[in-house]
């Protein structure tokens, strides 16, 4: 249990300046220490540095729940004391990580070194041994200022998240994501992110001609020590200008990942960039993370056929039918000559007319699909319809010239 003041230390901070009113050079720091002489001695090595011990506490938070709201203040740097209770301290440490996008520092009496591998394991960025040698602040000070983003969490929007299921296996989920990912990119002249979650085979960044040293999975496993800063460092960026993480490159048994952990990975995501898409293929295990949550759209991809239709009824019914995110439902391949199946039908299958119609086009697949090109970058049938997707998606008209031929309807 962590210690506490007897005139509630945590809630009453010792020390206070406004955050939002220090310059952008100046790091604002919380200082989390029970123990006085230790703090001090923390606070007397902040004393001149490009910081500002925004709020110093006397005591731990009394409950892990309150974590959020120590966030709520959006320190750049959050420093805390093992000593007084390493156990609850450790677990300190992983709920801030995991809650928020501050730089994490401990300080501890003892340089323990089974303790320094167990506070990086839990998040910790540096681990600071007292008495504390000169500089020692300084540096640490240094690295958490290039870790800080150029702009404070606090005034940035969190970006629109777009994702792509398919209602049956082949679908076609990822040649349609990938190229809805490009062509985002490329209409809005904004930053997007494509993330493949269809794991562990998943295919985007061979799609796109990509090889990526990191993946998705680094991700996921990394989850309680994922920033801004760790999230950069996996991501590989196409000539588009799409930043990408990748499925693995190789079949990797890994441990299943946990809904934290894929919430954590799209909420650092869409702080970041202003659009996330995602290729989620047929992964209805993901259905109880932020993929599914109000402020997301997805994109149902489906095919005229039985089993497609069948299955698109049943995920509306179960998922779409009350409130929850945004549904647009995709007709990949689509030909009206060779259906089959009037419109009429399909729309009672779906319980909903269809809000995008990609038409049918093999040569145009397989030749993007060989030379590792997408197609959307392209002027065909079927890139003009990913690109009128992508328009509507960042809010631009859909279509800026009427084009005969294939019609598209939403």
């Amino acid at each position: 249990m962590p210690q506490s003041a007897g005139n509630g230390g945590y809630t009453m901070p010792i020390n206070t300046q406004d955050s939002e009113s220090l310059g952008p050079s100046v790091l604002s720091i919380a200082l989390i220490g029970p123990d006085e002489q230790r703090r001090r001695a923390v606070a007397s090595a902040l004393a001149g540095s490009q910081a500002a011990v925004t709020r110093e506490f006397a005591t731990y938070p009394p409950d892990l729940d309150d974590v959020p709201r120590l966030l709520e203040q959006h320190y750049d740097v959050v420093i805390v004391d093992l000593d007084s209770d390493p156990e609850y301290a450790l677990d300190l440490v992983e709920s801030i990580c995991t809650n928020g996008a501050a730089t994490v520092m401990v300080y501890s009496a003892q340089a323990d070194a089974e303790l320094l591998v167990r506070c990086m394991r839990a998040g910790a960025r540096e681990f600071l041994t007292l008495p504390m040698s000169p500089g020692a602040m300084d540096e640490a000070l240094v690295r958490a200022s290039v870790r800080r983003p150029a702009v404070r969490i606090s005034k940035k929007t969190a970006g629109k998240l777009l994702v792509f299921l398919g209602a049956k296996g082949g679908s076609g989920v990822t040649t349609l994501a990938t190229n809805f990912a490009v062509s985002l990119a490329t209409e809005s002249g904004k930053s997007t992110l494509l993330i493949d979650l269809d794991l562990p085979l998943g295919d985007a960044a061979l799609g796109l001609g990509m090889t990526a040293q990191y993946s998705t999975v680094n991700a996921l496993q990394n989850s309680s020590r994922l920033d801004s800063t760790f999230l950069s460092t996996l991501l590989t960026k196409h000539n588009s200008g799409l930043n990408v993480l990748a499925a693995p490159g190789k079949f990797a048994q890994a441990p299943v990942a946990s809904n934290e952990a894929v919430d954590k990975l799209l909420s650092v995501a869409l702080l970041d960039f202003d659009y996330v898409v995602v290729d989620a293929g047929s992964r209805l295990d993901l259905a109880g993370t932020a993929l599914f949550a109000e402020s997301s759209t997805v994109y149902l991809v489906t095919q005229v056929g039985i089993a497609e239709l069948r299955n698109s009824n049943r995920l509306v019914s179960e998922f779409f039918a009350a409130g929850g995110p945004k549904l647009e439902i995709v007709l990949n391949r689509y030909s009206s000559r060779t259906l089959g199946v009037d419109e009429e039908h399909i729309t009672k299958a779906l319980t909903r007319p269809a809000q995008w119609k990609v038409p049918n086009d093999y040569a145009t697949i397989r030749e993007t699909q060989n030379t590792a090109t997408p197609f959307s970058q392209g002027n065909t049938a079927i890139s003009r319809a990913i690109q009128q997707m992508a328009r509507a998606a960042c809010g631009l008209d859909r279509s800026p010239e009427k084009k005969k031929g294939f019609k598209l309807f939403g």
